[in-house]
């Protein structure tokens, strides 16, 4: 089914409205360059050295369409907005703090979430009208080599895989936690912390223990050997003691180059899951990822498989992972299904008139690869206007197979398009 058809025709006019004047207002004001350094002098007070500290700026305005195929609750369309506004202090004898507020703002509720509860539509995963504080945190550099940081903030280990702040989604997952980092050995950084609450894209808090451990060696331009551990206990809400788990793994990954045209990449990691404390269940699983490509020309061609296994009961799960970098952007597989799932994938990108084209396709089975559960194509392009501004197009057609067990069956495609401004 074309993109254009998938769409109906109001929606689509309205869709064309909307990124026609997302993109005029994004590039006209990035071609203002002098009005760019006065709002930037603003920011700093006035101080291009940052002494009195720097208010922060990130406004995000969003189109998404989602619609599978088939199933009851009709295609939903949210135009929403977000702005994040925060103030970063100075360094002060080895201490700096900062604060950031948060807020999602729906122009258009066509769509199921957490605010809007309207089951007449598919499910869009931003709030309507919500607000929160989304960080805060101080942070301590007087130990040489040493990093503290304390507060409600924001964590990102190797690929957010694990651990991440589901960027993707308007309103970001957050950690009020403490996480040290040390990098006192050459060539090693070692991270460790303790995460005592999660804050969700649902602008939901979930109570956690978990100690983490995330040691990353550096070999230069061949790469980098990455070792983890991850503890995570749910605390309070019973519903998710089954989400409870114990991970360990190790990891290399690199980009080496070759010369000025020609680099390489792979990735090789194994993972390894078990039940852990509360979890009323026991399992004990494997995960794969390799990965190998190269880029040349300015072309880049990667080919990947990453293998989840699941028992028939349980699946090997990453519940604090942005999971939407993972498995396909139409979301079919947030969480693994209980027989696991085997993702074979390939990705082309380059750059086109200073625009970044990039297109992947994933063929998804059981972790046995024997249970086919359908295909996957997605599609993006951005484009960056100065430091400050950008504009993304992002297409998702998942095409389930004719076999598929129920819960990939049906049909879905996503379409978003998306302006930003940061300061």
């Amino acid at each position: 089914m074309l993109l254009a058809n998938a769409l109906p025709l109001k929606t689509r006019r309205s869709w064309h409205a909307v990124c026609s004047a997302t993109l005029i207002a994004i590039t006209s004001s990035a071609q203002a360059g002098g009005f760019d350094e006065t709002i930037e002098n603003a920011l700093k007070f006035g101080q291009s050295d940052g002494k009195y500290g720097q208010v922060t700026f990130d406004l995000n305005y969003r189109y998404e369409h989602a619609n599978t195929e088939g199933t009851r609750p009709e295609p939903a369309n949210a135009n929403t907005f977000r702005l994040r506004l925060g103030y970063l202090s100075p360094n002060v004898f080895g201490w700096q703090g900062f604060a950031e507020y948060e807020n999602v703002f729906a122009a258009q509720r066509d769509y199921n979430g957490v605010s809007t509860g309207n089951s007449r539509y598919h499910v869009v995963a931003d709030p309507a009208d919500q607000h929160e504080l989304n960080q805060l945190w101080l942070t301590f550099n007087g130990i040489p080599d040493t990093l503290i940081k304390g507060g409600r903030q924001r964590i990102k280990l190797d690929d957010d895989r694990f651990i991440g702040n589901v960027g993707w989604r308007q309103m970001e997952m957050t950690y009020d936690s403490v996480l040290v980092t040390n990098t006192s050995i050459a060539d090693l950084t070692i991270r460790a912390g303790y995460i005592g609450r999660v804050r969700t894209i649902l602008s939901l808090t979930d109570n956690t223990e978990l100690p983490l451990l995330n040691v990353n060696y550096n070999f230069g331009n061949l790469g980098s050997a990455v070792a983890y551990g991850y503890w995570l206990k749910y605390t309070e809400d019973k519903a998710l003691f089954g989400r409870s788990s114990q991970t360990y793994g190790i990891r290399l990954i690199g980009s080496p180059q070759i010369n000025e045209d020609l680099a390489l990449h792979y990735t090789a990691e194994y993972s390894y899951q078990a039940d852990y404390q509360n979890n009323p269940n026991s399992f004990a699983l494997d995960r794969y990822n390799l990965m190998g490509g190269l880029t040349l020309f300015g072309i880049t061609g990667k080919a990947a498989m990453e293998q989840l296994n699941g028992n028939g009961r349980n699946a090997f799960q990453t519940p604090l992972g942005t999971n939407h970098a993972f498995q396909g952007w139409a979301d079919r597989f947030l969480a693994t299904p209980a027989d696991g799932i085997r993702d074979v994938n390939f990705t082309l990108g380059s750059s086109v008139l200073g625009a970044n084209l990039m297109f992947v396709y994933h063929n998804f089975t059981d972790d046995s690869g024997s249970v086919d559960y359908g295909n996957e194509y997605d599609f993006q392009v951005t484009k960056a206007f100065g430091k400050h501004y950008s504009v993304l197009l992002k297409y998702a057609y998942y095409v389930a197979d004719a076999n598929a067990p129920a819960f990939a069956q049906n049909d879905t495609q996503k379409v978003w398009v998306q302006g930003n401004i940061s300061f």
